[in-house]
């Protein structure tokens, strides 16, 4: 099934949703709240038709699991062999904030793990996608995407690696959800590697951050949902790296009984 899946389409797709959420970005936009309180907008909405018409047309055998789409029950989703999750706009609260650093995200899962994600920053115009077997990679600058086929991608893209060794140990954090948890953790690596430099982000960059290797580690022990993690976890895998669950140290997993995922920490082979 994966070879039969391109990147070049499905980054066109998450190009497509960008241009509908630059739309709504640069006009005077409303902000509802949904019932656990965090914000939605018009530019949510319009990139999830786009990415789940898209994706349905192209490959209408897989399901679709998006943030702002039909959530079916785990009795009718536990036997798909295959899934897209996708968040259409990962960084709602940074959007709002119009400061740049929001994504839109698609991964494909088999069989519990991600094995293809793209992530793509309309403001930033950058992109990292990631194939199982081909690699993960990041191109910047980017305002179309014309090329023959992956090929001629891969060879015009950054080919990433997150086994770089920085002189001091880089954490980063999230730009909106710092716990104390975190702050505590980010203590014990002090003591044990001394000086730590820490920077924020925004959405899936952070994970991007560890797959180019700026950052060795993200450990996050607040909530996310499993499709703010999918694309992310493909990239920094196929990267080098690794996305573990803080209490059994396996993998973390897609297409769970609960959407919620465990906490969880990103990095790279050397903590």
């Amino acid at each position: 099934m994966l070879n039969t899946i391109h990147l070049l389409d499905i980054i066109a797709v998450s190009m497509k949703a960008g241009e509908q959420i630059m739309e709504v970005y640069n006009s005077e936009f409303a902000v509802e709240n949904k019932e656990d309180q965090s914000p939605l907008t018009l530019a949510d909405k319009k990139s999830h038709e786009v990415i789940a018409s898209e994706l349905n047309r192209l490959f209408p055998d897989i399901p679709v699991l998006s943030e702002e789409g039909q959530h079916l029950p785990y009795e009718e989703r536990k036997d798909w062999e295959y899934l897209w999750v996708v968040d259409p706009l990962d960084g709602t609260k940074e959007f709002v904030k119009r400061n740049g650093e929001f994504t839109v995200n698609i991964a494909l899962v088999h069989n519990g793990y991600p094995v293809l994600g793209v992530i793509y920053a309309p403001v930033l115009h950058t992109l990292y996608f990631a194939k199982e077997g081909t690699g993960s990679f990041k191109m910047e600058g980017i305002e179309t995407i014309n090329f023959q086929d992956e090929a001629e991608l891969i060879s015009k893209a950054e080919k990433l690696s997150s086994l770089k060794l920085n002189e001091k140990i880089a954490a980063v954090a999230s730009r909106s959800h710092m716990s104390p948890e975190t702050e505590e953790y980010i203590d014990e690596i002090k003591k044990k590697y001394g000086d730590v430099t820490i920077t924020s982000a925004g959405s899936s960059l952070k994970l991007c951050l560890v797959a180019e290797g700026k950052a060795d580690v993200y450990p996050r022990f607040a909530p996310t949902m499993e499709w703010d993690t999918a694309a992310g976890q493909a990239i920094v895998e196929q990267a080098g790296g690794k996305v573990i669950q803080t209490d059994s140290k396996e993998r973390l997993s897609y297409n769970k009984e609960n959407l919620l995922n465990p906490w969880f920490i990103v990095k790279k082979g050397r903590l």
